[in-house]
């Protein structure tokens, strides 16, 4: 299912308290962005029990129950994780991973609190979860006699709503810092090859490891558990600002002319990140049109022309990712300045085509 319109984690609590108190929920989004973590916090804010039911683990028979005779006459008794006398949330999670006939048996429940005689306690909630086709998770189709049984909510990941969570859960600073740095790092869209990918849970189980490590991991180790977490290039680029981390050098003194590029082999993560940082940097002060330069965006300009052309000495692919073109091929750099490179850096804007 494709969202027409989105919302961050901070939305979520307001969200449920007026949807799912009367209605039943789904909440769609891509893997590792908390989706089951925020319901289970919206319950205990009502202070309610969620009890998760994960729908590629079930069986039609899981939900329905199994058959006992009373009085001559078979009875469904449901299972007593959903049999319950006090109001509660029930967390459908990966509901749409579930099997065709798992997801009709789920029908009368979402719909009318009723599983067999059973009948949800007044005042409870029912909410479902799952990631879409496009996130290259297991999705299977959902029927439209489901989807219409239900309100459809699309998450987003926010570096800001995360970066508030991981204040006061105790995120390693090394990775609140960064992501302060590159919120753009903090998720990133699932590969379609087998290999590790950022999204906020991965920067926590970072976070874990780190805290496991202490301050004293080795750069190796380090690299290990940042590439079994992370996307490769975020993590490269994590290694590099680690490194600055310890050695308290980073692209303010390259900036201000109190440090130079590093040209050592070894240091080559910490150039690729330096090299993110700077690029950064021009998106963020040079204006997207000429006119609107003033005589200190000119310096910095000059400057910046002048930092490529010391960065391509080294490296010129590492130069390169300073002027690249985004994921869809759109120029991140003012087009002004770019023309201005290719005039003084034909080399370096040879090599970006």
């Amino acid at each position: 299912m494709q969202a027409a319109v989105t919302v961050t984690p901070a939305r979520i609590p307001e969200l449920l308290l007026g949807l799912a108190t009367v209605r039943p929920v789904f909440l769609w989004g891509a893997p590792g962005i908390g989706k089951s973590s925020l319901v289970r916090k919206f319950a205990g804010s009502l202070g309610m029990e969620c009890v998760s039911l994960l729908g590629t683990q079930l069986a039609p028979e899981d939900l329905i129950g199994v058959p006992q005779i009373r009085d001559g006459r078979s009875v469904f008794c449901p299972p007593e994780a959903i049999a319950r006398d006090e109001p509660y949330c029930l967390f459908l999670d990966e509901l749409n991973a579930a099997t065709p006939d798992v997801q009709k048996a789920f029908y009368s429940l979402i719909l009318d609190r009723r599983i067999g005689s059973y009948e949800l306690p007044a005042g409870s909630i029912v909410i479902g979860a799952g990631n879409r086709a496009t996130d290259n998770a297991l999705a299977r189709p959902i029927a439209s006699a489901l989807v219409n049984r239900l309100t459809h909510v699309h998450l987003r990941a926010s570096a800001a709503d995360w970066l508030v969570w991981a204040g006061e859960n105790g995120v390693h600073p090394w990775v609140t810092d960064y992501v302060v740095d590159r919120p753009d790092h903090l998720w990133s869209q699932p590969p379609k090859s087998e290999e590790p990918f950022s999204t906020p849970r991965s920067w926590h189980m970072l976070s874990d490891a780190l805290h496991s490590f202490g301050p004293d991991i080795d750069e190796q180790t380090l690299k290990v558990i940042a590439h079994g977490t992370l996307t490769p290039a975020h993590a490269v680029s994590f290694c590099g600002y680690a490194k600055i981390v310890r050695h308290t050098f980073g692209i303010e003194a390259i900036l201000k002319g109190d440090a130079s590029w590093l040209g050592r082999l070894e240091d080559r993560d910490l150039l690729y990140y330096l090299a993110e940082a700077f690029r950064g940097r021009l998106v963020k002060e040079l204006p997207r049109r000429k006119e609107h330069v003033s005589a200190s965006m000119r310096q910095t300009a000059y400057r910046a022309k002048s930092l490529l052309v010391q960065l391509a000495e080294i490296s010129v692919e590492v130069a390169q990712t300073v002027i690249a073109d985004d994921v869809d091929g759109q120029p991140v750099l003012p087009a002004w300045f770019l023309v201005e490179a290719a005039r003084d850096m034909p080399r370096l804007v040879e090599a970006r085509r």
